[in-house]
């Protein structure tokens, strides 16, 4: 097991490059397709490409879908993608077997399990969540109050409030475990604790969790949660999300986009809609071969290494971040947005900067790719199986460069663009 300092201070790149040579996790870069002259710090947005996907889609596409055409819905093992996948992924979260669906978007996937958590609580009518929780989850919360006639109220309060705003109006707290701007994390555990105690439920946004710290979902008692397939699972762009019921909900609740999918039986082509099974009745419709295809072989990546290992590569390499950042880039109007606190934080490294839009322009065209988030943040994921030690010293070298020379200070670079 590699042990990595709490408190890396390398003083050069070529001690970064003996951290990477004795990494546990070393071998894990080669099963990535990364262009060279890249150091790519934003697979919290969009993960990198799985080696292994090009065969496997080629397979797909030629053999399954070619050859074998519409039998290989058994042949090929098609009908039981979700399951199959969600019982993968549920080795990474902490769930079990038979808790764990793939199916549909994050979002639909919060309106379907938060739907299911309201109905659970019929005299409740308090969604509490946080202001600076990511927007989908607060817009299919507040499209959901307004179909269930306005007669639920979307909560929002500074994060230190929480506790206090948890009571006997709570019907359920709604709060992505990573925040998405500051990579801020939640003690899961203690807030599901304090929710339920007051008899609330609680419904975990993982997008960035999933794949980039350890999750016991079961040991923290979590009621519901959904996660994100593209960013730290690597299952390509758009890839299907997944969702988690606890068992003991499963059978409690019809969710309300019953799709054909989620009947018993399916193929009855039954006129009246009955439930299946557990987490079963939560899949909607025909799910997408070819990207589930793709997000298996990203999560098949995460089985043969361990959440552990990550997560100690993750931590050691955002403290080489932070360090690297305050000794070499004090002065520039940075300001550190994550937790100093390793507890605390989750895979990325975020920063305030009153130009940080040019200033992750000049990066981007110097090779270095994290990504900005309004109004002021400089956003650099850190994902373990591909960063290396020496990526982040090579970005921060860009990053000190950039704001010493002031060259994001260009027209060029002031353009907003559709995507940041």
């Amino acid at each position: 097991m590699t042990t990595y300092s709490s408190t890396l201070s390398p003083q050069s790149r070529n001690d970064c490059r003996i951290l990477d040579e004795t990494d546990e996790l070393q071998s894990m870069f080669s099963k990535f397709v990364l262009p060279a002259g890249i150091v790519y710090l934003d697979g919290n947005s969009l993960g990198a490409l799985p080696a292994a996907s090009h065969e496997r889609l080629n397979h797909a596409i030629r053999t399954e879908w070619g050859e074998r055409l519409i039998t290989s819905w058994l042949r090929s093992g098609w009908m039981e993608m979700p399951t199959r996948i969600g019982d993968k992924i549920a080795q990474l979260i902490g769930a079990s077997a038979g808790e764990v669906v793939v199916t549909d978007s994050t979002s639909i996937n919060v309106f379907k399990t938060l739907a299911a958590a309201l109905a659970l609580r019929p005299d409740r009518a308090v969604i509490l969540s946080t202001a600076d929780n990511f927007p989908t989850d607060l817009y299919m919360a507040q499209g959901l109050a307004q179909l269930l006639g306005n007669r639920h109220e979307l909560r929002l309060v500074d994060e230190s409030e929480i506790e206090q705003h948890l009571n006997h109006e709570t019907a359920v707290l709604l709060l992505t475990h990573v925040n998405y701007k500051f990579g801020r994390m939640y003690d899961m555990a203690a807030l599901t604790h304090l929710a339920h105690a007051a008899g609330a439920l609680t419904l975990w946004d993982l997008a960035h969790s999933a794949g980039a710290v350890p999750l016991d979902l079961n040991a923290c008692d979590a009621d519901f949660a959904v996660g994100c397939g593209y960013k730290f699972l690597n299952g390509g762009p758009g890839a299907p999300a997944f969702l988690f019921v606890a068992r003991r909900h499963q059978d409690a609740f019809r969710q309300p986009l019953s799709g054909w999918l989620g009947h018993a039986q399916p193929f009855a082509f039954d006129p009246l809609y009955s439930p299946a099974d557990g987490v079963a009745r939560y899949i909607c419709g025909t799910p997408p071969v070819l990207s589930m295809t793709a997000l298996e072989c990203g999560v098949d990546l995460f089985l043969s290494t361990n959440m552990a290992d990550v997560r100690r590569k993750s931590l050691a390499l955002s403290d080489l971040f932070i360090t690297l950042v305050d000794q070499r880039c004090a002065g520039f109007d940075l300001r550190l947005a994550t937790p100093r606190d390793p507890a605390m934080r989750g895979s990325q490294v975020s920063f305030h900067h009153p130009h940080a839009y040019e200033i992750m322009q000049a990066l981007i065209a110097t090779g270095v790719v994290g990504d900005f988030r309004a109004p002021d943040i400089l956003r650099f994921g850190l994902t373990p199986l591909y960063t290396r030690f020496t990526d982040v010293w090579d970005a921060v070298d860009s990053l000190h460069l950039i704001l010493s020379s002031r060259s994001w200070d260009q027209p060029q670079f002031r353009v907003r663009k559709s995507v940041t």
